[in-house]
């Protein structure tokens, strides 16, 4: 158990002494109806360390470096997500692959997986990204040639599947793309919405048929990449993860069963593009939203990259352009609530964490944090985000801090870099953008922008 006074410090208070927070309970509805705007005045009255009740639980909210850093972090075998929310809504969809498992579970998964997301594996992966960055302006292209606007966020999710499939799991899905996020987003949808108190009406048996519908879906999308590979047989070279899943010679792991390898790979096709995609998407509205920041990265891109296709080995020059993509996902973190679980008694903040407590950290208030960020509802590229510490989660923290982070970095910056070499995107008019706190933070409506060539 872990020691709940250090030596000197002031006692904490008695058990059942929580954080400030509302004295009543509250609808998980109306928490649900706006969940940012809930935790930013959550946070605004009650402080950094607040707590809020509803009808089966009390929940914690920590929003300050130092409480995050404890939780992820400083003492973060503590805080496990076996039984949070989380756990709640992914588990059923994604089965126990890396980040839904716990323990010695997780730890095997992340030592199995590491070896893929090495910096030197990912820059490997620099020409399939720029050949599908590649395509999709093209595809842009064409549509600004006919004067139509071009549906952002699916088309970069379209993209970011088809890299993560081909790169890890040796697999080609292009021809599914588009279906693919309409499953994520019917998935989305469901997830997001489900409050266990709704589960009779219309609305909710629409939305459950349609989760149903494309849980199914994917899981046909993933048995068909993996039955293929049993077929093929390894992919030459030292293979890749779906390889190392299923114990391919001269990889230094235990096989998987059936059905941890059908997990970790939904796991992979499903984290390994959902946020990269959304962290595009909001990057491209934003530079969308300031020009003038849009001029600077193109020029940025025509002075490092020039007219050629660019490699990975150009990113280091590439700084406001990663400033840019950074800013993005301060503002609008993909992964927006974090939530764990006590598993023993603790000290957070001077008050007793019993064993069972429900704890969340969320990037969005954090990053929005007045005295760690001035001006924090700004567009500010220039920000020294890497200095940030535990102000700055866009990957979470601690040692289960995102397993993809190179990747999601390398693959956004390729992408941004071969379409704002080519196009500009402007804001379509009529098409408000409004953050939607889902299972992922995405565009309430979608985000739909102009495009245009660019003539120098």
């Amino acid at each position: 158990m872990a020691r709940l006074t250090p030596s000197g410090a002031v006692p904490a208070p008695g058990p059942g002494v929580r954080p400030p927070g509302p004295a009543e309970d509250l609808e998980l509805s109306g928490i649900r109806a706006d969940p940012l705007a809930f935790l930013e005045n959550l946070t605004t009255e009650y402080g950094d360390l607040c707590s809020h009740r509803t009808s089966d639980r009390t929940v914690w909210f920590a929003n300050s470096p130092e409480l995050a850093r404890h939780i992820l972090k400083d003492n973060y075998t503590n805080y496990t997500k076996a039984g949070t929310p989380d756990d709640f809504m992914l588990t059923p969809l994604l089965g126990k692959g890396l980040l839904t498992s716990n323990g010695a579970r997780w730890e095997r998964q992340r030592r199995l997986c590491a070896p893929s997301f090495r910096r030197v594996a990912v820059e490997s992966f620099d020409g399939l990204m720029v050949a599908a960055a590649l395509d999709l302006a093209a595809v842009w292209g064409e549509a600004a040639d006919r004067g139509e606007t071009v549906r952002v966020d699916h088309d970069v999710t379209a993209l970011t599947l088809r890299v993560v499939t081909a790169a890890l799991l040796g697999s080609e899905v292009a021809s599914v793309g588009h279906r693919f996020g309409q499953a994520v987003d019917d998935i989305n949808r469901f997830i997001g919405h489900f409050d266990g108190a709704s589960s009779g009406d219309g609305e909710f048996r629409a939305r459950l048929r349609a989760y149903a519908g494309a849980k199914g879906f994917l899981d046909r999308v993933v048995d068909t990449m993996i039955r293929a590979r049993r077929l093929t047989g390894p992919q030459g070279g030292s293979g890749d993860l779906l390889d190392a899943m299923l114990g391919a010679p001269g990889r230094d792991v235990d096989s998987l069963s059936a059905q941890e390898v059908h997990d970790q790979v939904l796991t992979m096709v499903m984290a390994g593009h959902e946020t990269t995609a959304k962290a595009l998407s909001w990057t491209l509205h934003l530079l969308g939203r300031h020009p003038e920041h849009a001029a600077r990265v193109r020029a940025e891109i025509d002075r490092v990259v020039g007219t050629r296709s660019p490699t990975a080995a150009d990113l280091p020059g590439l700084v406001h352009t990663r400033r840019c993509l950074d800013e993005a996902v301060r503002l609008f973190p993909p992964v927006w609530l974090i939530s764990r679980l006590a598993v023993h008694d603790d000290l957070l903040g001077g008050f007793r964490v019993p064993a069972g407590t429900l704890v969340c950290v969320s990037p969005w208030t954090l990053h929005r944090h007045p005295q760690h960020w001035e001006a924090p509802e700004e567009y500010r590229p220039e920000r020294r985000h890497d200095r940030a510490g535990h102000s700055y989660l866009p990957f979470g923290g601690g040692p289960r801090v995102c397993i993809g982070q190179a990747f999601a970095t390398t693959e956004a910056m390729l992408v941004l870099t071969v379409v704002l070499q080519r196009l500009r995107l402007t804001r379509a008019p009529g098409s408000p953008v409004v953050p939607e706190a889902l299972v992922t933070l995405r565009p309430r409506d979608g985000l739909v922008m102009r495009v245009e060539r660019r003539h120098g």
